[in-house]
């Protein structure tokens, strides 16, 4: 396979606008239930698709109320949500219940979930059996798997149990070790023929979209002209059908240096030391809660109430306050 410029994304631009065929709706249309096949015009119509992570009901509810076209339930959340130094320790267990919460916010989002280190890659059977949770028990429409060529077997079996597939190759976290730490993939030329072969592989085995992480721009921009499945990036340039983003990454909110590829649309975590220190301050300063922020008694309970302490009440012979007893 030659690393030669491909102009089939030229040509499909231009068949596409010859045909007249009907466009999908745009990521505006916030009744427009985002789908597999959408997606795949989204790519025909050359419409970049939106996607992000979420891990609980209210970032996801924010995250699909925003449009955004895929919502991913990432392992990504051992790091983020369970404080993790790696993907690695996540259970499918624990998937599940960060997926079932995601599933509750999101109406409108294609919803895929992740597959965590373990659960597909002692054997295809496991694989296929894990993967019916996410869709029976969660509400996925779809899970991510990482791997090229060698998870070739197990896409096949996913697709015949119904199981809608989303790839991974390039920067794979599961792989770590292997990897020698998160490292940038296919910078060789035998390394880039590589990813190409991945690519082509879990397409052809039947995967839906393929998510390409931490590879040179170039490699990514010829994946994505050759294949006919979209293609979402992270930190794998422009040229993907779409782009994918951790939140907390997007919203500063992951107590690390960020990666190269990430930008910051927010700074969440200064927000929120400003908002917890504020609050703390008044509530030493007993500023809070205030009259406006409290429940009253209505005035006629009130009197009742105030008559009653008069009357347990009563001075002595030397006018001290004696507390009568209820009988």
């Amino acid at each position: 396979m030659k690393l030669t410029p491909s102009s089939s994304s030229q040509a499909s631009a231009q068949s596409d606008q010859k045909s007249g065929a009907p466009t999908a709706p745009t990521a505006s249309t916030t009744s427009f239930k985002v789908t597999l096949p959408a997606l795949q015009e989204k790519k025909r119509i050359h419409t970049p698709i939106a996607a992000l992570t979420a891990y609980d009901f209210a970032s996801a509810r924010i995250v699909d109320e925003s449009d955004i076209d895929l919502v991913l339930v990432g392992d990504s959340l051992a790091m983020v949500m369970l404080g993790y130094d790696s993907t690695l320790p996540v259970t499918v267990d624990e998937m599940l219940l960060f997926t079932r919460a995601v599933r509750r916010g999101v109406r409108r989002a294609l919803l895929v979930a992740d597959m965590p280190y373990g659960s597909y890659h002692a054997s295809v059977s496991d694989g296929v059996t894990n993967a019916l949770r996410f869709l029976k028990e969660a509400g996925a429409e779809a899970v991510k798997i990482e791997g090229g060529r060698n998870r070739v077997e197990l896409v096949h079996a996913l697709v015949d149990a119904e199981v809608p597939v989303v790839g991974h190759i390039g920067l794979t976290p599961q792989s770590v070790h292997r990897m020698g730490g998160y490292r940038v993939q296919g910078k060789s030329f035998s390394a880039a023929e590589h990813l190409l072969e991945d690519a082509h592989a879990l397409e052809a085995a039947g995967a839906s979209l393929l998510v390409l992480e931490g590879m040179p721009r170039e490699v990514a921009a010829r994946i994505t002209a050759e294949l006919t499945i979209p293609t979402i990036g992270i930190g794998a340039g422009p040229e993907c059908d779409g782009q994918i983003l951790v939140l907390h990454d997007l919203l500063n909110l992951t107590f690390a240096p960020a990666a190269k590829f990430v930008r910051r649309y927010g700074d969440v975590a200064a927000q929120m030391r400003e908002a917890v220190g504020q609050y703390r301050q008044d509530v030493v300063a007993r500023a809070f809660p205030n009259d406006a922020e409290s429940y009253h008694l209505t005035h006629e309970v009130h009197d009742r109430l105030e008559q009653e302490r008069l009357e347990q009440e009563r001075p002595d012979q030397d006018g001290h306050a004696i507390q009568l007893k209820k009988a």
